[in-house]
């Protein structure tokens, strides 16, 4: 199974005074840490190798979640530097000397629970340098972003909408290394400007995962998780 870089280290800015003194990874969900929920979740999906790409307060989480090996996983660290945000994308390319050829991205604060392996699997087919995933959302959970057709990403954009938008970006891509490989290093990129430069080029395919997705951005987010987690998703604790 391919790597999974996650990106912990966002300021979660619409959580504070919580995420003042903690990182979001580490907010309480049913009792445990988000992360904890979160690493059980990819052990379970076959992923053994995460990258945590953190920065703000980072040190807490890799304190917590140590080398993985309590969660079955080997787990490893790029950290973006003090009071230097590097942007989604300038995190990755920052932590692309411990991924492979190819990875998954997915965010700190996303519980995905759809089959990574057909994920991977699509990619591979796809003979594309990038994948989004994508879910039929119609504008329920969040606005929808993405128009897709026949496999491919056709449009995608978070402040221009259109009424073929029937898909929401998911949250979890699968990328080559060469996609960040030319980046400068140290530099601020955004994950959204590359998703836009591959589709440009028509190397962004899509995969439509038939699970919703869950997220912690938010106080509603969490109250939908922990919910969720208590009435369908059971994971053994050791």
């Amino acid at each position: 199974m391919l790597p999974c870089a996650i990106l912990c280290g966002g300021l979660a800015t619409r959580l504070r005074p919580v995420t003042e003194t903690i990182p979001k990874s580490l907010i309480p969900i049913n009792g445990e840490p988000f992360i904890t929920h979160q690493l059980r979740l990819l052990r379970s999906r076959g992923i053994g190798q995460v990258v945590l790409c953190i920065g703000h307060l980072g040190e807490m989480i890799k304190a917590y979640v140590g080398d993985g090996s309590h969660f079955g996983l080997k787990i490893t660290y790029s950290f973006d530097g003090n009071n230097k945000l590097l942007g989604t994308a300038g995190a990755i390319r920052k932590a692309l000397p411990l991924l492979d050829t190819s990875f998954f991205v997915l965010y700190g604060d996303s519980f995905l629970p759809c089959d990574y392996g057909d994920v991977a699997a699509a990619f591979k087919r796809s003979k594309r340098r990038g994948l989004m995933t994508i879910y039929r959302n119609e504008g329920h959970y969040d606005s929808s972003n993405v128009e897709a057709s026949e496999g491919m990403i056709v449009r995608y954009d978070k402040k221009n909408k259109t009424d073929r938008m029937h898909y929401i970006d998911y949250g979890l891509g699968v990328f080559e290394r060469s996609v960040f490989d030319s980046m400068p290093p140290d530099e601020y990129r955004d994950l959204a400007e590359v998703y836009q430069q591959l589709l440009t080029v028509h190397q962004l395919a899509s995969f439509e995962v038939q699970e919703r997705f869950y997220e912690i951005g938010s106080a509603h987010g969490i109250e939908d998780l922990e919910q969720y987690l208590d009435r369908v998703w059971k994971i053994p604790t050791a």
